[in-house]
């Protein structure tokens, strides 16, 4: 196929696919249906109050197509926000603990984006070209398909890509083989950690002035700041021409509101510099005015919103939205609501009842009414729905003001560098993989002081190491006990590098090694390859005689054995000078703390190459 023909792939887009593990046919096209309700019903608790950064999370059923089994499926389109992508897998190991007839699947535009995570602890098999098919999450855990290298095994060879159906057949009848391992596992959950706690910590809440149409429209639909912060964030010079007269949202009629945001949204809307346009009534405080970041978030977000309602609000039905009742699905997901527990036994009619009534028509729109409506409105038609369809009341608005709840602090906006060094290290393994007493370890390190070994060691392993065609493969070392010097160890290290006394041999002074084999017969093409790997050698003499003088070459140092030796040889022949053999290590460690000095403490060759192979070196204290 023509490359330019090709279907690009959706970036920042999550797919996910449910399917049940030992299915029957004939009931499967009654089950899933029956079954979404179902498991709507068991999210709609962590869901409901949940702010996706551009797409909500969404199920519908696909009947049974191309040896693909009958399944629910769904896609997410997540932006900037990457947290949407790992909720999503939260839930999908909820739901596949919860409900164990189910195996989930999902992938990014990455591929298997789990796999990535855990890449680490990944067996050698195991590559993008050999998973397909092989990756579940199954009773809330990862499960991968093994690779069958002897008849009789479990599993499929290396090269081959079985059927989904083969596969969820096995995952159902040999799922202790399948269950990934524990170091794998555990690299996920570290990923996962603090869920669903974090739903709510993720959130930020922030006061300010808006016009009173968007407080209102964002206290019946709080989902709607994500298209709004959006559209502000992603603004051109064409869409800002609306907000020069603010037909929509005009800034005369603003009142102080709590507006929640994720922490992304918050970020995104607080790191954009913007001035209005004169024309747009939009004034902002002095920076020294107390409520200035109020003004300025509220000028931001009505510029959003009146992008929004000017690009998508063109065309609404001068109707009111059907509402939520009148679909099939409702009374069944209103049912398994109810069986959950969802309304805590309040009182049907009650204020607190109302607010999760509304909160539960609002996830139905947006993960099963949305999923399979054909004419789905934009964002900026539901703005312009929810005020007419909900008047509101100023003076209520402007009573609200003197109860709204304190603002959280965004102190987490600023990272300092000790913190972005630790999480750095948290994300390359390291703070996990060596232990949980990071900083003893540190402090023993410390007392204990660095091995100028363990630079020497680490380089020769990496060398030594077979790599294949794919790359370099860097041998990542995690030591319980901290490096120490011993000076046995280096005297062993440098007799194993050079020989023993007896054999000591520069690499570049080759010698006879035996004249016992003169006399004896050589054939000719041994003999001519002797005249020439003898006439190498007195070239390679020669270069090195030359280059001795030189300032590369007083530039090494010399091995202590090497210069006894000399010392002794050149008693007794004065007039014939020795070469000396070099000390290899220390000129490895030399060049490479004078490149980690020339580096000034930011990144470079010489730290990236010691990071890759698990060393660690102290700052550099003599700053001469």
């Amino acid at each position: 196929m023509d490359p330019l023909k090709k279907v690009p792939v959706s970036e920042d887009v999550v797919h996910y696919r449910l399917f049940l593990v030992h299915p029957d046919t004939q009931t499967s096209e009654e089950t899933l249906p029956q079954l979404l309700e179902d498991l709507l019903a068991e999210l709609a608790p962590l869901l409901v109050k949940y702010i996706w950064q551009q797409q909500p999370f969404n199920l519908s059923y696909h009947p049974e197509k191309g040896g693909v089994p009958a399944h629910l499926a769904g896609s997410t389109e997540f932006g900037d926000n990457v947290e949407d992508e790992w909720f999503i897998v939260y839930l999908l190991k909820h739901l596949t603990r919860t409900f164990s007839q189910l195996a989930a699947s999902i992938h990014d535009n990455d591929g298997q984006f789990l796999l990535i995570e855990a890449a680490e602890y990944l067996p050698k098999w195991l590559d993008p070209d050999s998973s397909e098919n092989r990756v579940f999450l199954y009773r809330g855990e990862l499960h991968i398909l093994p690779n069958r290298t002897r008849s009789g095994e479990v599993g499929w060879p290396r090269d081959s890509v079985p059927l989904l159906q083969e596969a969820l057949d096995v995952l159902h009848k040999h799922a202790d083989h399948c269950l990934a391992h524990q170091r794998i596992r555990s690299a996920i959950d570290r990923r996962l950690q603090g869920y669903p706690d974090k739903i709510q910590s993720s959130l930020h809440h922030a006061p300010c002035y808006l016009p009173a149409a968007i407080a209102a429209v964002l206290s019946r639909r709080p989902a709607l700041i994500a298209p709004a912060v959006s559209a502000f964030y992603l603004r051109d010079p064409i869409d800002l021409q609306a907000c020069r007269t603010f037909r929509n949202f005009p800034p005369d009629a603003r009142v102080l509101t709590s507006v929640t945001f994720t922490r992304c949204l918050y970020a995104q809307l607080m790191q954009q510099s913007f001035v209005p346009d004169r024309r747009s009534g939009y004034t902002l405080p002095p920076r020294s005015h107390p409520q200035y970041k109020a003004h300025e978030l509220g000028m931001k977000l009505a510029h959003g919103f009146e992008i929004l309602c000017s690009k998508n609000g063109l065309a609404v039905a001068a109707g009111h939205e059907a509402p939520v009742s009148s679909h099939l699905r409702w009374r069944g997901f209103l049912d398994s609501l109810q069986r959950n527990g969802y309304f805590k036994g309040e009182l049907e009619g009650s204020v607190r009842y109302r607010e999760l009534m509304t909160s539960a028509e609002n996830f139905f729109k947006q993960s099963v009414t949305r999923t399979h409506s054909s004419s789905v409105h934009g964002p900026g038609e539901e703005v312009l729905q929810v005020l007419q369809s909900a008047p509101y009341s100023l003076e209520e608005l402007k009573k609200q003001e003197a109860h709204l709840p304190l603002e959280d602090s965004d102190d987490w906006l600023n990272i300092s560098p000790q913190e972005l060094e630790r999480l750095l290290e948290e994300r390359g393994g390291r703070g996990f993989t060596c232990g949980t007493q990071v900083a003893e370890e540190e402090e023993r390190e410390e007392e204990a002081g660095y091995s100028l070994v363990a630079v020497t060691q680490g380089m020769k392993n990496f060398i030594n190491a077979m790599s294949s065609h794919e790359g370099a493969e860097f041998p990542r070392s995690c030591l319980p006990e901290p490096f120490s010097f011993d000076p046995d160890v280096v005297t062993s290290t440098m007799d194993r590098l050079l020989g023993g006394k007896d054999e000591e041999l520069d690499s570049d002074d080759f010698e006879d090694e035996d004249e016992e084999d003169e006399d004896e017969e050589v054939g000719p093409r041994e003999q001519a390859g002797a005249e020439a790997l003898g006439s190498l050698r007195r070239y390679m003499d020669e270069m090195d005689q030359e280059l001795q003088t030189t300032n590369i070459g007083k530039s090494f140092t010399r091995n202590a054995k090497g210069n006894d030796r000399a010392g002794a040889a050149s008693s007794s022949e004065p007039a014939e000078e020795e070469l000396q053999p070099l000390d290899v290590d220390v000129n490895l460690v030399t060049n490479l703390l004078e490149s980690l000095a020339s580096q000034a403490g930011l990144a470079g060759p010489a730290s990236n190459l010691l990071q890759s192979l698990g060393i660690h070196l102290p700052p550099n204290a003599d700053q001469s």
